[in-house]
């Protein structure tokens, strides 16, 4: 939660910005003075319009003094345009200004923690809480000018009219803004527990996503549920406080905004007795119900909501380094993974790929995601790579398909640096990677099947192998349904599951040697999936597949288990003895649900 220094730095910072737009400032007060000669004449008009006009028999003169008030309104709409300029060269400043500090506070954060998540609420910065902040500021702005010179008006034509009114008028008036503003700390303070809340809500919910097929496919639903369930049931206690804050808001509203009335009505007798004119307390009623009582009620409800959110945005702008995803102090750096030899490794020329010393960083001075790996992969091997989300299984498809260079170590794939020779064009004769996201285009199906299959300009593959191809991952109904395989196929009208066997069927056509499944059968339910992996590795070659279940992972030949602090190797049988991770996901493998 952002502590009081925060707040500290609210007020001087505050004052700063308006010191730096003292012409905007002044622009805005001098629009307002003149909106304010507005509000004197209406009451004053309205007095003079009876005492010396239709109650002393002058229809004239009270006419004229009616005219005078419609004149002060016509001025006051004439200065309430250049209001809103004004308000527009104050507002957008500080919004302009918000944005670049969520930037640099972003910057600052990925210096802190390469390594982590960065600033995870700098998206909320940039977007809904530079707008409220922009709104709020506007929105008080706007009535706090309105409420002071408003009151300036009112007051001084009360006082013009006669003083005592201001007798009966104030306390009343004062009463209830007094207790008001007893509502707007802990208002303030629930509403910055609410906000701490939501972003930290939002930053879990947001990372639970990512891992949301690990979570499923490991029934971790209850432990996921136990880290939402508690900010979701705090969000809803504070939802709660702030009602009834609200309510007491309300009550002090009511105070201010009707005793001064009943008070006026309820001392009238006393006042005529003491010499005051019908018209006097016709015009005091005006100022009170027409000007004054409007103005303070739009600036408490102001300074009830957007003075409170305001304020709590602005910590978030002024605050230090924002807090992790939890939003409970500075980020930890990751743990530092402990390197242990996954697997036999044999000599290179018996790997379809080796990682010797593998390290990799994204960026200097970032925690490695992979740390001083040694694996080797035999040919014809059926590989499966298991671990959290982010753990590093997409950055080990990514360096072994040359698509990143290593930080330290190397990465051979038959014999050779995984790293193409730049300017290679056409499919890779040595690895397919396919990702998660499936590359399908506008073309004919036998297209789609067969672009990883040959060189540019050299033939495909025959019609046989193409429909063997489609027989073995199970697609003959999709490939009828879609027209045959001379059809066109339209991307947009794929579900993600057929484009994902769509690219399956050309990685199987594809001679490369090596096979690379970055969670390419995700969208697939589990029959599909071990239909397709079975086919894949029964194909001549290699296969390596990030495995979202664990199901998958039983298929393969051996598992490369990555968990953060070191990285496994070996078969599903024995994994459980000498991986806790592994131990955790086959507990909660329920095979019937993969049936």
């Amino acid at each position: 939660m952002t502590g009081g220094g925060a707040r500290g730095r609210v007020g001087p910072e505050g004052r700063r910005f308006l010191r730096g737009h003292k012409r905007a400032v002044g622009r805005l007060a001098g629009w307002s003075l003149l909106e304010s000669a507005h509000t004197f004449l209406g009451g004053y008009g309205v007095a003079r319009a009876l005492d010396d006009g239709f109650l002393a028999g002058r229809t004239a003169t009270g006419l004229g003094w009616l005219a005078a008030a419609g004149a002060g309104a016509l001025l006051g709409g004439f200065a309430l345009r250049g209001v809103f300029a004004g308000l527009a060269d104050l507002v957008e400043p500080l919004r302009d200004g918000l944005v670049r500090r969520a930037v640099r506070q972003a910057l600052d954060r990925a210096v802190a923690d390469p390594a982590g998540a960065g600033d995870t609420g700098a998206v909320s910065r940039l977007t809904q809480q530079t707008e409220m902040a922009r709104d709020s500021f506007a929105g008080l702005v706007l009535t706090a000018r309105s409420f002071v010179f408003t009151a300036v008006g009112a007051i001084a034509g009360m006082a013009a009219l006669a003083p005592v009114l201001l007798l009966v008028v104030l306390p009343p008036l004062l009463l209830g803004v007094a207790a008001f503003l007893a509502t707007l700390r802990p208002l303030a303070s629930v509403q910055r527990r609410s906000l701490d809340t939501d972003e930290a809500l939002a930053d879990r919910t947001g990372a639970l996503a990512e891992g949301l097929r690990d979570i499923v496919a490991c029934g971790g639903q209850t432990a996921a549920e136990a880290r939402v369930e508690p900010l979701i049931a705090t969000q809803e206690r504070l939802a709660r406080t702030l009602a009834g804050w609200a309510a007491l808001r309300t009550l002090a509203l009511g105070t201010a905004g009707r005793l001064p009335v009943i008070a006026l009505l309820a001392a009238t007798p006393w006042l005529l007795g003491r010499g005051i004119t019908a018209g006097t307390l016709a015009g005091g009623l005006t100022y009170l119900v027409q000007a004054l009582l409007p103005a303070l009620n739009s600036l408490m409800t102001a300074l009830g909501s957007a003075g409170s959110r305001l304020l709590v945005v602005l910590e978030r702008f002024t605050g230090p380094v924002p807090p992790d995803r939890a939003g409970h102090g500075p980020a930890k750096p990751k743990p530092q993974p402990e390197p242990q030899p996954p697997g036999p490794v044999g000599p290179p020329t018996d790997a379809a790929a080796e990682l010797r010393g593998l390290t990799f960083a994204y960026g200097p001075g970032a925690a490695p995601v992979l740390d001083d790996l040694d694996l080797v992969v035999r040919p014809g091997e059926h590989l499966a790579v298991v671990g959290p989300s982010g753990i590093g299984k997409s950055t080990l498809t990514a360096l072994l398909a040359g698509m990143l260079s290593p930080g330290a170590g190397s990465v051979l794939v038959a014999g050779a640096a995984a790293r193409r020779e730049p300017g290679a064009t056409g499919p890779d004769p040595r690895r397919t990677l396919l990702p998660q996201q499936a590359y399908v285009f506008t073309g004919t199906v036998r297209e789609n099947l067969t672009h990883l299959a040959a060189a540019p300009g050299a033939a495909g593959p025959g019609d046989v192998r193409v429909r063997h191809a489609v027989r073995a991952l199970g697609l003959e109904d999709l490939v009828a349904r879609l027209g045959g395989l001379d059809a066109e196929v339209s991307p947009r009208l794929l579900s993600r599951g057929e484009s994902q066997q769509l690219a399956l069927a050309a990685a199987y056509l594809s001679p490369a040697p090596l096979l690379l499944l970055d969670e390419a059968t995700c969208h697939l339910d589990p029959a599909a999936e071990e239909r397709a992996e079975r086919a894949l590795a029964d194909r001549p070659g290699t296969l390596v597949v990030v495995a979202h279940r664990v199901s998958s992972a039983a298929r393969a030949d051996r598992v490369l288990v990555l968990d953060g602090t070191r990285a496994v190797c070996g078969t599903h049988e024995e994994l459980p003895a000498r991986s806790p991770l592994y131990r955790d996901l086959v507990g909660r493998w329920n095979p019937a649900a993969d049936e």
